[in-house]
């Protein structure tokens, strides 16, 4: 046993309090307890602070993933939920690893599980042969939404406003790919399903399908490769991506 040295008066410091840091767990907690959203009053009166402090805390929790606004309501985000799955949990409970395992297996190219933080896409589960994807997902690699076909789905989800606001920041560069999806935002959104979009500047082409909880898009699922073997077997992968959507999705 450790010995350690006596002290004529031990001193116990307790950690102190911080106002904002107190007020941001507050709201995560009343968003997290809250079934169906709390509006910025209801917020500000779990934290008893002004309206107009509230909604610069709800609007940078917002920016950050930590929240998600829907119809003026607040709601806990995927950011805990991806904090939690670097620490080994899944922020998408619907979709296992055996899942990936099974569509790998069924269509032979790699798999990947994907969320949205913040503004950003990542890969948080996968089963890929190739190193080059398994570190994109292994080491939590931030990807563009606009870039990738789960991008899409993920992106087809959004509020209006937080889409809006997405789009408004692409450099002129992505530009070109917002006009894309925009022209097919109907769709994706009608059929849960997005077939190589050819926004990648990397030859990786994706076919990718939503995993929903209670109506909402919490996450995708996308068979990733080389551009040319995935339009060959097209077909094939949206037909089991969106067989297995229906396991997942509710």
């Amino acid at each position: 046993m450790t010995q350690y040295p006596e002290t004529s008066s031990p001193v116990v410091t307790n950690r102190p309090n911080h106002r904002m840091v107190d007020r941001v767990a507050a709201i995560l907690e009343a968003a997290a307890r809250s079934g169906s959203g709390l509006t910025l009053t209801e917020l500000a009166g779990h934290i008893d602070a002004p309206l107009s402090s509230t909604q610069g805390l709800a609007n940078g929790l917002v920016a950050t993933g930590y929240l998600i606004e829907r119809d003026r309501t607040y709601h806990l985000g995927p950011a805990p939920f991806f904090l939690t799955r670097i620490a080994g949990a899944s922020p998408v409970d619907a979709v296992s690893n055996e899942h990936l395992q099974e569509i790998h297996s069924a269509t032979g190219h790699t798999v990947v599980l994907a969320i949205v933080v913040g503004d950003s896409l990542y890969y948080v589960d996968h089963v890929a042969e190739s190193a080059r994807y398994s570190y994109l997902a292994e080491n939590f690699v931030k990807r563009s939404l606009i870039r990738a076909s789960s991008g899409w789905i993920l992106l087809s989800g959004m509020s209006r406003r937080d889409l809006w606001s997405y789009l408004s920041t692409l450099s002129a560069e992505d530009e070109p790919f917002a006009d894309e999806f925009l022209d097919s935002l109907r769709q994706v959104q009608t059929d849960q399903i997005v077939v190589a979009p050819a926004v990648s500047t990397t030859g990786i082409e994706g076919i990718a399908t939503s995993v929903t909880a209670d109506g909402e898009i919490i996450g995708s699922v996308a068979v990733i490769g080389d551009h040319e073997e995935i339009l060959n077997d097209a077909d094939t992968i949206s037909s089991i991506l969106l067989e297995y959507r229906g396991r997942w999705s509710s």
